[in-house]
């Protein structure tokens, strides 16, 4: 059996529809989980939706519809459809509705009951209903605009609620030290580097237990507490708890055993602590392992600030795929954002990143490769000759960006994995410039070198179309199909064939390939 690698997204509130922030966290995970596959990993990708809580019933009745209706219409019409819109390959996607899912969390609940974990007590604080989270005072700012002279909350610049209930606890502080000694212990734990930080300095303050019910006498909306039904499982207590209950928690001990601990699970800054702190410490106290690695990455910014539906700076990801198409999306947002930073979006920087990089850098180079191919050798891959300093330089950084894109790639920086297979792009063009095959056509003479070079150019889009089919899968398929149809599928490609040379099979016809990239004049 091939070894498993397991990535998760966050599951995202159905509270309204996707933007491009969502879409960052499904393709970089998408990403990975490619590359792995590539590898001959049997990698499996999870996401989905979380469907419960306050702020889900608030927003469908300000609908006027109830929450049920609301996140099937929400999931059918926006969630579903966003992953075929950036082309995500995942192997399941969970609900927080589904009854495999609410029967294994009343079951995980009981379990952690039965231990002793869960108490019942009062609780009196200031309580974000976006956040679905109590809040301390170090969390609150100073409120601007009509909520000018009262205290909001930092991420959703919305002030906060005071509530005092009577909730089922979770003994969070019993597993503070637990937990200290377990980011010493696996130091690549919580990453990047700033994340950890941040958490280890966050639990070392001192934990207090967490409220993991509601009383249905406030709302209803959500999982039923198994031994008392007068109250309902907190969102973040039943949301954390899809990533097990997907893969068999309580259904499929064999297919648990097989892929958790999960290897990377990826979520944004704001929702680190859930899972680098409570997540864990739920997972301990139910005898489970904790994953191997969360990876918190930054935000994506729009006019400086956060993405947010409410202020208008939502941008729906089918706005972008509809001008530049889903292997541009992909490319743009992996390669010009430093993952585990914040980063910028413009359409200025998109479409002079697709013009650049995209149409005139790789686009042009498959393009006209494959047409002199056509030209010189009507279509068929030449016989290589004696190769040279120049081909061998290209077969070098092949080979390099093959080794450090792989690196990257286990480091959680798809950002850097690009730019290493980006310099086997700019060789490539940089060597067909230099050893001008349209000069060594005119010469008879010259008759070998003109194949060899073909040659050397055509493999180098081989390994390019291996390299780069995790992130721009549709392009390096039509590639593929181009240039390599006798090898079998793109899919069936070992990653590390892209290190190798001599692959493609001289005789071999190659069949016609449009632009990979076409010209876009005007973004948006």
């Amino acid at each position: 059996m091939s070894k498993s690698f397991y990535v998760t997204t966050p599951i995202f509130y159905v509270n309204d529809a996707p933007h491009i922030g969502h879409a960052y966290t499904e393709v970089a995970c998408d990403v990975l989980t490619r590359w792995h596959r590539q590898r001959g990993e049997d990698a499996f990708l999870l996401t989905g939706t979380d469907e419960h809580g306050e702020k889900v019933l608030r927003t469908a009745l300000g609908n006027h519809t109830d929450p049920r209706s609301w996140t099937d219409k929400l999931v059918t019409e926006s969630w579903l459809p966003l992953l075929e819109t950036i082309d995500i390959d995942n192997q399941d996607f969970i609900r927080t509705t589904e009854p495999r899912h609410e029967v294994a969390v009343q079951k995980f609940l009981q379990d952690l009951y039965d231990k002793d974990f869960i108490y019942q007590g009062s609780f009196e604080g200031n309580y974000c209903v976006g956040c679905e989270e109590y809040k301390n005072d170090g969390d609150l700012i100073d409120g601007q605009g009509e909520f000018d002279g009262q205290r909001v909350c930092a991420i959703h610049s919305k002030p906060v609620e005071q509530l005092n209930e009577t909730n089922y606890f979770f003994k969070l502080s019993e597993f503070q030290d637990r937990l200290l000694k377990h980011y010493e212990d696996n130091p690549t734990f919580v990453q990047p580097a700033s994340a950890k930080n941040e958490v280890v300095s966050f639990v070392k303050q001192g934990l207090s237990d967490l409220s993991i019910s509601r009383s249905k006498e406030r709302f209803d909306w959500g999982i039923d507490i198994p031994w008392d039904s007068d109250h309902i499982t907190y969102v973040w207590f039943d949301a954390l708890l899809n990533y097990i209950t997907a893969i068999g928690y309580g259904s499929d001990q064999e297919k648990l055993d097989l892929l958790w601990p999960a290897d990377v699970q990826v979520v944004g800054k704001d929702i680190l602590r859930f899972h680098a702190v409570i997540w864990p410490a739920m997972l301990m106290a139910a005898g489970l392992q904790p994953p191997k690695q969360v990876f918190g990455h930054g935000w994506l910014l729009v006019g400086g600030e956060k993405m947010s539906k409410s202020k208008l700076t939502g941008i729906s990801p089918n706005q972008i795929t509809d001008i530049f198409g889903s292997d541009a999306f992909r490319y743009y947002f992996m390669k010009a954002i430093g993952f585990g930073s914040d980063g910028s979006f413009s359409w200025e920087d998109l479409s002079a990143r697709y013009n650049a990089e995209l149409a005139n850098g790789f686009g042009n180079l498959a393009s006209r490769t494959v047409a002199m191919v056509t030209r010189y050798f009507d279509g068929v891959i030449p016989e290589p000759g004696e190769y040279l300093d120049a081909d061998n330089q290209v077969m070098a950084v092949a080979k390099k960006a093959t080794e450090e894109a792989d690196k990257a790639i286990d480091a959680i920086a798809p950002h850097e994995a690009i730019a290493k297979i980006w310099t086997l792009v700019d060789e490539l063009n940089n060597y067909i410039t230099t050893q001008e095959p349209w000069v060594l056509a005119k010469e008879p003479s010259d008759r070998a070198r003109l194949a060899t070079v073909l040659y050397t150019s055509l493999e180098g889009l081989r390994s390019l179309a291996v390299l780069l089919a995790p992130v721009m899968p549709k392009a390096t398929t039509r590639l593929w199909d181009a240039i390599g149809t006798d090898l079998g599928s793109i899919a069936s490609q070992p990653l590390a064939s892209a290190a190798q040379w001599g692959l493609l099979n001289p005789g071999q016809s190659l069949s016609e390939l449009e632009a990979l990239f076409p010209r876009v004049e005007e973004s948006a």
